[in-house]
Order: C-alpha cells, then structure tokens, then sequence
C-alpha cells in the first residue's frame, strides 16, 4: 500500500519537525510552563489528526481506524512512561529548565531505537506468522502483572548499565548547566546529565518492548505501526509537562492501561476464531481511558473532601 516515497516522505517530516524543536524553538534551556506544554500537545495531536485524515483521504476509512487506534494505545502506554521520568529526575534531582533538554534528545534517540524494532518485528513476523501469538501472551502476562503488581518508586540509579557507567565513565561530579558533556584540562567528561539521558533512553526502550507488539495487535501494516509511534512519541515531552502535576493523582491508571494491554493481547491471540473490528477496538480502547481518568478523579475529589 505504500511506496518508498511516502517513508521518504514521512522521515523527512519527522527529521524537520524534531530540528525545528530542537535546535529553534527549545534550543536555549528553560522551564516549560503549563500552558505552553498545552500548546504544544494540541500542536502534535493536531499534527497526528491531520495525518489520519491524509490516510483516510488517499488509502481509505481502514487504514485511517488503524492509525488512529494504534496511536491512541500508545499514546495511553506512554503515559506510565511519563510517571518514570518523572521518578528519574526527581531521584537526579533535575532542575526543571533541564528537563526538556533531557526529554527532547531522549525522544530522538527513541525514535531511532524503535525504528529498529518495529522493523525487527515486521521480519519476524513475515517470517514466523505464529510469533503473533507469542506477542498476545507477552502483552497478556504483562497487562495482569501491571494489574497485581504495587507501584513502587524503584531507584533508577541501581540499574547495571547506569552503575557501570558512571564507573568507568570519566564523569564530572556536578551538573554543568544543560551540557552533557564538558572538556576540561583537554579531558572529556560527561556529565551527570549525560547518565540520566541514558536512563530516560533505557525506560523508554523497555516500555517500547510492551508497547510496540500492542500496536502490532491492531495493524500489521509497518507504515501504521511506524507512524503511529513517531506521532505518540513526539508529543511526549509537552504531555509530560502537562500531565506531570497530576499523574501521581491518577490513582487508576495502571489498572486502565492493564486491561487495554490485556484486551489487545487477548484480541491478537483470538483473531483467527473471533474478529474484532477496528471501531470497535478503537472504543474499548478509549472508554477502558475515560473510566479510568473518571474513577481516578471520583477518588481524588472523594480523598479531597
């Protein structure tokens, strides 16, 4: 269904979008106020609406369904993505005007890893058409693990890949402004910074592990997959900003984002005897989203009072 040209032709618009965050709008460092994070997310839903609409305009009403599914699981996945980073710079103690630099070079090397792996699990597939069940389980036993398991504040400083770098990393004792790395007496040295930069790349790559085979349950079309990722994953970094407030205060939202995984899991494993059409997936997803938000805010107003 899609040409060379229309990956070309996305990559190129992702290339552009993420220099123009980068390097003009967010070069200088500074603290993102809530209404400009609400700016931002409107910004990057609009984006990805708009594309949903050129699919639903040149290819049709189903690939249109599947875009939008696939963007709105990962779009929710993410969000416990976000309580992570906000555990991380609180344990690093990063300053606010820090952390979107962190977040936007964070969504960059995101974007690249799970390029890799969607195209890793597109081979598989085409390859092994039974690993689809093997994805179903994985994303079942993961959504009722989420479901029984206590949320803890796990210490990311405790990872082996971070304790051996800052090991065997020439590392600089304090932060150095928005720099991860400085030279000083000719010696380069990375900066505290630089270590939770890895920290944010590793979380977001063991989310991807989950997330990616849930979208893989509503499309196995690669483009669908791909870019419904890219779009859920640039806007993450406003979203963070606007939703880090409240997060803590959504009391629900891991059994929310449990059972949408479980759905999808169970939809991938029982596709071949019972077909569930991707409206209708698209509304067990969002309505599994707004009980979750609704009996979170139920108990934040009854914890209130």
């Amino acid at each position: 269904m899609h040409t060379s040209l229309h990956w070309i032709a996305f990559n190129l618009f992702v290339v552009i979008a993420v220099a123009l965050d980068l390097g003009v709008f967010h070069r200088k460092a500074h603290k993102i106020t809530i209404l400009g994070a609400l700016l931002w997310s409107l910004a990057w839903i609009a984006l990805a609406v708009t594309f949903g609409l050129l699919i639903l305009h040149f290819f049709g009403r189903q690939p249109a369904l599947e875009f939008f599914t696939g963007y709105v699981v990962e779009k929710a996945l993410s969000v416990d993505n976000l309580f992570v980073f906000l555990v991380v710079f609180r344990v690093f103690a990063v300053k606010d005007e820090h952390q979107q630099r962190v977040l936007g070079y964070g969504i960059l090397g995101a974007l690249l890893l799970r390029g890799a792996m969607i195209a890793a699990g597109v081979a598989l597939i085409a390859r092994f058409s039974w690993i689809m069940y093997l994805f179903g389980a994985f994303i079942v036993l993961v959504g009722f693990h989420m479901l029984i398991a206590r949320r803890e504040e796990s210490d990311p400083q405790k990872n082996f890949l971070f304790r051996y770098l800052r090991k065997h990393l020439p590392l600089t004792r304090e932060y150095r402004g928005a720099s991860f790395f400085v030279r000083e007496n000719g010696q380069l040295f990375a900066t505290p910074l630089f270590l939770v930069l890895l920290v944010v790349e590793i979380t977001d790559v063991t989310f991807a592990v989950d997330s990616i085979p849930a979208v893989f349950g509503i499309t196995r079309d690669p483009f669908i997959v791909f870019t419904s990722n890219v779009f859920a994953i640039l806007g993450l970094r406003a979203l963070y900003f606007l939703l880090a407030a409240v997060l803590e205060k959504l009391a629900y939202l891991k059994i929310g984002l449990a059972l949408v995984l479980i759905f999808v899991g169970v939809k991938m494993i029982a596709e071949p005897w019972l077909k569930i059409s991707v409206e209708l997936s698209l509304g067990i997803v969002l309505g599994m989203l707004l009980l979750t938000v609704l009996f979170s805010l139920r108990a934040q107003k009854k914890g209130v009072n």
